[in-house]
Order: structure tokens, then C-alpha cells, then sequence
């Protein structure tokens, strides 16, 4: 939707350092002992001059070795400061970093993460550039174990069979405006705008404040030279937990929004499994033939299993073939059970609500 020229990036660096505006980058952490170091120094080996930012990494109660590690960096470097966040949860983390914040800009930057050296750079002069209220840019997924179900977890993840148009995972060919984009790059008056990050919603929190930014009339730019690396989880235990948090919290936010706290498409998983169960609940009790069920099962599976046939050819793995219906079935119904258990609960929590016996209010903090 905005097509970048390298003319538009030179002529924003050519205003010079001297009017950079003061970038706050805050890290939410909690137990980051194994990547918050890589993290930090990516930052320190940014082009971006280090006297027009801070570093808040914000831990949240950390039971290994981060603090140590982060209170290292902070002894050699004054720009970094180590904060905690009391609550663990990164909405929490977020508002916490938010507040003590000193910059006109807010970097969130995620700990499992390594950024390019120009990323920040990028952010900035686009965020300028543009008249955009968040910038953010597009992510290669890595394994943290280079083993087989590693790299067929990282490859679903990069699909648009397995995460649909989530741009900022599969990527885009020029800079283009979305509904979200990964950690982001903000205007710290849009939080003034649209207030904090609401910390009773632990998951899908970006997505969430994205929604409501875009709501507002704010403006998300995804820029596809903004690369930084994401390591995925890499067994298939922590992977499917990860999928059901993430489809639970895709469906609990609606318990404290006034509105659709996030896009429809994030639901899909949950129609599926819906579709299926209800459609195998109609075939069972003989209230329909198992026609319809059929179609929809061999609907899912035939798309599954061509993308995973495409990505073995890509990849020139054979073994992908086997593994991919797999890593994507674990994505796909383990995103959709947990949103089919935060539908239970939202059914639940409301009904409480209109019985008197819950709390439901809609309040958000401010800054």
C-alpha cells in the first residue's frame, strides 16, 4: 500500500543523530536466562546512537539467572536499566516499561529475539517517514533445536497454510498497512490515546491494542526490510501447549472488550474444530447423514497434506512429508481446543455477569 524507495530511508537518515528522538526499548522478561543475552546484544550492535536511546528490560520475578545477567549489562552500560514487573504477566512488564519510559518513541522488543542491526534505525525513520502510529517488520522463524520437528515447526509457522495472513510470519513484498505487526515500534502518545495494555488479558495482548489502535484511526505499517529472527519452540509437547494458550487467549479477550478485540480470522481455528465436533455430534446422534463431515474432513486434510507435499519439495526433505500434517494438526486443533475452551469460559464468566455473581468490568489503565 506504501511502496518504499531507498531515496525515502536515505532522505529520513540524512536529518542526522542529533534529531533522533529518545527511543525507550523495553523487554519484557521472565526465566530468559538461555536468550536475553543475544537479545541485549543485538540491541548494543544497533547502528541506532545509543545516546538517543534506553533499554528497560523489565523481569518479572525471574527464578534463574537473568537478573544476574541483565544486571551485567546494566553495570557496563548506563543506557540499560533492569525494572521489575511484580505481576510476571508482559502486559504488566509493558506498562510497567511504559511508565518509566523517557522517550517520545516505545520499542517493545521480545527476549527470545535477535534484531538486525538496522532495526531500530528502520523503525524510527519509517514511523517518521510515514505518519504511522506503530511500525513493526516481519520475522524469521528459526528453531531453537536444529532438529527435525524443529525446523517443520519453524517452516508451519512461516505458512500460509499454517498461520493464514499473518503477514508479519509469511511476509510481504513491500511495506503495506496491517493489523498488527511483531513487537512494534510506537508513538508514545498513542498510549495516551488508547491507554495502556489492559493486564488482564496475559496472551494476545499486541493483537489486542493493535485492534483498538487501528479502531482509532491510528495507522500499522509493515515494512518487510525490518528482519529479525524468532527462535520457535521446538518439541511438540511445549509447541501444542503454546497453540492452546494462544487459541484460548484469541477468544477470553472478548470477556473485556466493548467490542472485536482482534481480527475474525484469528477465530478460523476455532471454526474448525466447532464444524467438525458439532458436525460429529449431528452424525452420531443420526440427525444428518456423515456426508457433511466427510467433506469437511477431507477438505482439511487434503489441504494439509498438499502443503505439506509443497514444503517437503521445497525443503527437498522427504521426512517432511510425514512430519509437517503432523506440526500443522498440532497448530491448527491445538490453537482451536484452547479457543474452544476460552468460548466455554467466556459462555461461562457471562452468564455469572448477568446473574450478578461475576465481574465483568471494561476498565483499562491509562498512563
Amino acid at each position: 500500500m506504501y511502496p518504499l524507495t531507498t531515496l525515502e530511508v536515505e532522505a529520513a537518515g540524512a536529518a542526522g543523530q542529533a534529531a533522533m528522538p529518545l527511543v525507550s526499548i523495553i523487554v519484557p522478561c521472565r526465566n530468559e536466562e538461555q536468550f536475553i543475552a543475544a537479545c541485549l546484544d543485538s540491541i548494543l550492535a544497533s547502528n541506532f546512537p545509543r545516546g538517543r536511546m534506553e533499554v528497560l528490560v523489565v523481569d518479572g520475578l525471574s527464578e534463574d539467572g537473568t537478573k544476574r545477567i541483565v544486571g551485567e549489562y546494566a553495570k557496563a552500560h548506563g543506557f540499560i536499566r533492569l525494572l521489575t514487573n511484580a505481576k510476571k504477566s508482559i502486559p504488566a512488564a509493558m506498562n510497567v516499561g511504559i511508565r518509566s519510559a523517557r522517550g517520545e518513541i516505545i520499542m517493545k522488543m521480545d527476549a527470545h529475539t535477535v534484531y538486525a542491526p538496522g532495526y531500530i534505525a528502520k523503525c524510527v525513520q519509517l514511523l517518521e517517514a510515514y505518519g504511522a502510529d506503530n511500525v513493526g517488520g516481519v520475522i524469521r522463524t528459526l528453531p531453537r533445536e536444529d532438529t527435525l520437528f524443529g525446523r517443520a515447526i519453524a517452516t508451519a509457522l512461516s505458512n500460509r497454510f499454517g498461520v493464514g495472513n499473518s503477514y508479519f510470519r509469511i511476509g510481504v513484498g513491500e511495506p503495506r498497512l496491517a493489523d498488527t505487526a511483531f513487537s512494534g515500534c510506537y508513538r508514545k502518545a498513542v498510549f495516551e490515546r488508547v491507554g495502556l495494555y489492559d493486564e488482564r488479558i496475559e496472551f494476545s495482548e499486541d493483537i489486542v491494542l493493535n485492534t483498538k489502535l487501528t479502531r482509532a484511526g491510528g495507522k500499522i505499517l509493515l515494512v518487510p526490510e525490518i528482519v529479525s529472527e524468532y527462535r520457535a519452540r521446538s518439541d511438540m509437547k511445549s509447541f501444542w501447549l503454546h497453540n492452546w494458550r494462544n487459541g484460548k487467549w484469541s477468544v477470553l479477550p472478548f470477556k473485556y472488550a466493548s467490542g472485536v478485540p482482534m481480527s475474525w480470522r484469528h477465530l478460523a481455528p476455532l471454526g474448525l474444530v466447532v464444524g467438525l465436533g458439532g458436525l460429529a455430534t449431528l452424525t452420531l446422534s443420526g440427525v444428518t447423514s456423515p456426508l457433511p463431515l466427510l467433506l469437511l474432513m477431507g477438505a482439511y486434510t487434503s489441504g494439509n497434506l498438499g502443503a505439506s507435499a509443497v514444503l517437503a519439495l521445497r525443503e527437498k526433505d522427504i521426512r517432511y512429508l510425514a512430519v509437517l500434517p503432523v506440526v500443522f494438526g498440532a497448530l491448527h486443533f491445538g490453537y482451536g481446543i484452547g479457543a474452544g475452551v476460552g468460548l466455554i469460559n467466556l459462555i461461562l464468566s457471562s452468564a455469572a455477569w448477568v446473574l450478578g455473581l461475576g465481574d465483568n468490568r471494561r476498565s483499562h489503565p491509562r498512563v
